[in-house]
């Protein structure tokens, strides 16, 4: 796992500055601890710059930038590939001669061999630049479900890159403002949807796709992969064996983990207790020679979002080295660190738990799995029940059972049963793709409220279905949870799911694999009938648990999912009260300039009473006003500036 940097000049007045290429480059030591490396091309056209971290042979000879036998070709490259040593074989078969043994090698001969189309037969998370001298072009390209992130920076003179916006932050000629057309998306999803960005004229690579740009800057995009599941008319009759699938299943999530186990450093999991680190971690130990190192975290005194029990559960039964970790953080000592890791507002609280199992888990291992994908594979989440129970539903229902809620209490907190179902009345008779968006959504038919009146007035009319516009017409070809599916995978998981996991394991120079986003698992549960997936009374990932029900506990396999979060609703009422009106409140507050101060006045009041549990919204809020005060700083110390550790009181069980 790594960082990677550089520049391709369309001006050939501006030659590439090495300099500044190792100043990007060295933005991004966190992600590469071990090495580093930078090639400018003799015309000064092309700079790539390369912050190691080891994980495949060790030895100085697999360091980047990687070239080829006569150094005509460059390749920077953060990831993994799982597949590198049969595709060795085969190149070595065809001639081709090797300096190293690691798999960032590969793809330079395997693009000698193939061209463009080298990435196709390619298993494995990455984001890749490759400098070709030959054809004067730079080639730019990420993994198919977009685990690894690549961003570019385009203006008259030239094309930058980086594998975090932050190393833009150290260029002399590239001034990062705010992007304020993709603000108000921001504020319904937490996140801002690929390909936008926080900045303008910054752009990500689309998952799945290589962007190839040429010296006289010419752009094309080819994408080489995309999910697709069978239409509604065509899905009950593309599986029909089910015991056969059962075993299909077990077979390709176990050569998925068996391919992900293959590092020359310490490796473990996190395990959180529920089905899919269960499973992993279940696998892992059936594989390994040794007891699985698993990892994981809870917060003291709040056992709402405390699942350290059952991962103590699965731990013993499968005689894991078990570190558990529980710690009292100190929420806002974080806040400021996660914003410069995601490289802006990012609205998912689920980073600050993420961040601290990651940076205590790196004091024992270099990689570990994880269980994300699960639910976006085999359909985990309780809003695809929930949206599929709403399409059974009268119209007059919803209002009835609003109706009959509206006497009752508020509930203590948003994970609690009446929470959920408030929210499920409020939307459950709109159409399927804008009722799962309101479910998720931190903003919504609020968000006219929200925004300055100024600040709205200046923008186009917001599209709350826009990061789907696209996908809409397939989408309304499939059965209505392969939409929910899809949408999730094309939407949340990107923008969301494996940005946070990126960067909160980065951060501490830890690799983070994923054996449920393999290709062909996640091929082939797309083929699967919905109802082996998730029944009509509302069990989920059915086919998965049958498949591995010998590994699973039954208690764990009985409780509802939980999923990573922390009690914002209780700090935000409690000890952090005041900070949440002394940062949005204030009279120079920079958020002002977007956000209407009467409707955060109105937010906070609600959620101070326990009139509404409105932490998330809360803290979507807090990382928006904390960007906006944080940004100029960023700037001024791009050159060599250090974060200041957060505070923690840990103990280590």
């Amino acid at each position: 796992m790594c960082g990677i940097c550089g520049e391709l000049s369309f001006d050939r007045s501006r030659a590439v500055s090495a300099d500044d290429v190792r100043a990007m480059r060295d933005q991004l030591v966190h992600r590469g601890p071990d090495a580093h490396g930078v090639f400018v091309s003799p015309d000064g056209v092309a700079g790539i710059g390369f912050r190691r971290l080891r994980i495949i042979d060790l030895t100085p000879s697999a360091d980047q930038p990687m070239p080829n036998e006569d150094a005509s070709i460059q390749l920077v490259f953060n990831g993994e590939i799982y597949n590198y040593k049969p595709l060795r074989e085969r190149l070595l078969a065809a001639g081709h001669r090797f300096r190293s043994h690691s798999d960032t090698e590969v793809l330079v001969h395997l693009y000698e061999e193939k061209g463009d189309e080298f990435l196709d037969e390619v298993e494995g998370m990455f984001a890749l630049a490759l400098w070709d001298a030959p054809r004067r072009r730079l080639l730019l390209a990420r993994d198919r479900a977009g685990k690894k992130p690549l961003f570019f920076y385009r203006d008259d003179h030239r094309l930058a890159f980086a594998s975090e916006m932050k190393a833009f932050f150290a260029h002399p000629d590239i001034h990062l403002d705010v992007n304020e057309a993709i603000l108000p998306s921001y504020f319904i999803y937490g996140y801002m949807p690929g390909p936008d960005t926080s900045y303008r004229g910054v752009s990500q690579v689309d998952p799945g796709t290589v962007v190839t740009i040429s010296a006289d800057g010419a752009v094309a995009r080819r994408q080489y992969w995309r999910l697709q599941y069978p239409d509604a008319a065509q899905q009950s009759t593309r599986v029909t064996d089910r015991r056969a699938a059962v075993a299909q299943v077990r077979s390709l999530v176990t050569q998925a983990v068996e391919r992900r186990l293959l590092s020359d450093v310490p490796l473990g999991a996190f395990l959180s207790g529920g089905v899919d680190s269960t499973i992993v971690v279940g696998i892992m130990a059936g594989l390994m020679r040794e007891p699985v190192k698993t990892f994981s975290i809870g917060f003291e005194g709040d056992p709402a979002y405390d699942e350290t029990e059952y991962a103590r559960q699965v731990a013993e039964k499968f005689h894991t080295s078990h570190t558990e970790f529980r710690v009292t953080p100190s929420a806002i000592g974080l806040l400021d660190t996660l914003l410069w890791h995601h490289d802006g507002p990012f609205g998912d609280s689920s980073a600050i738990p993420t961040y601290l199992v990651s940076q205590m888990t790196r004091q024992h291992v270099t990689v570990v799995l994880t269980g994300d994908g699960g639910d976006e594979a085999f359909a985990g989440y309780r809003r695809f029940h929930a949206a599929l129970v709403a399409e059974r539903m009268p119209s007059w229902s919803g209002p009835l059972l609003s109706a009959l809620l509206s006497p009752l209490p508020a509930s203590p907190n948003e994970r609690h049963w009446l929470s959920r179902t408030r929210r499920f009345a409020r939307y459950m008779n709109l159409p399927l793709l804008e009722r799962l968006t309101r479910w998720n959504s931190f903003f919504y038919e609020d968000l006219d409220r929200l925004l300055a009146p100024s600040f709205a007035a200046s923008q186009p009319a917001v599209d709350r279905l826009g990061p789907l516009r696209d996908d809409l017409e397939e989408l309304a070809q499939l059965s209505p949870l392969s939409q929910l599916l899809l949408a999730n995978f094309r939407t949340y998981l990107p923008g969301d799911l494996l940005v946070k996991t990126d960067r909160m394991t980065m951060a501490h120079s830890l690799e983070a694999r994923a054996p449920f986003l393999d290709r062909e698992v996640l091929e082939y549960a797309a083929t699967l009938p919905d109802a082996w997936k998730l029944t009509s009374g509302g069990q989920t990932k059915v086919i998965l648990r049958e498949a591995f029900a010998d590994l699973i506990p039954d208690r764990i396999n009985r409780r509802g999912k939980m999923g990573f979060g922390v009690p914002l609703d209780r700090w935000f009422r409690g000890e952090l009260r005041a900070y949440v009106r002394e940062t949005l409140l204030a009279s120079d507050a920079r958020c002002r300039t977007y956000l209407d101060r009467t409707e955060l006045e109105t937010i906070i009041r609600r959620h101070e009473s326990g009139e509404a549990n409105l932490g998330q919204q809360l803290w979507c809020l807090l990382s928006f006003e904390r960007w906006l005060c944080l940004l100029p700083e960023w700037r001024r110390r791009a050159r060599g500036g250090t974060i200041p550790e957060p505070l923690l009181h840990v103990r280590r069980s």
